[in-house]
């Protein structure tokens, strides 16, 4: 060995000819389904994103102000009236799109 080599010290024929028991396996822990739920999904090394995907248009958030009768008109359809309000008003703007 060159004089600029380190020497790892260990006896790589004796870590080569190991063979691995039953008993080599008794401090691994089981892999659980809570193990699982724990676990963090890595994409390139950082973690991945959870939950819904981003919009490629999102929404904003905004203080409107509407009349009684519009607002109940719309809750009383239940659940999604912000969505329909929505849907509303973007059929207006469609139809109204030759105003400024």
């Amino acid at each position: 060995m060159s004089g600029s080599k380190s020497v790892i010290g260990s006896d790589l024929r004796r870590i080569d000819a190991h063979g691995v028991s039953d008993a080599d396996y008794d401090e691994v822990p089981e892999l659980t389904d809570e193990w699982f739920a724990k676990a963090t999904v890595n994409e390139g090394g950082e973690p991945a994103r959870r939950g819904r995907p981003r919009a490629q248009n999102p929404k904003k958030a905004v203080s409107l102000r509407l009349s009684d009768r519009v607002l109940s008109g719309f809750r009383a359809g239940g659940r999604g009236w912000q969505t329909r309000i929505n849907a509303a008003l973007e059929q207006w703007l469609s139809d109204h799109a030759d105003r400024p």
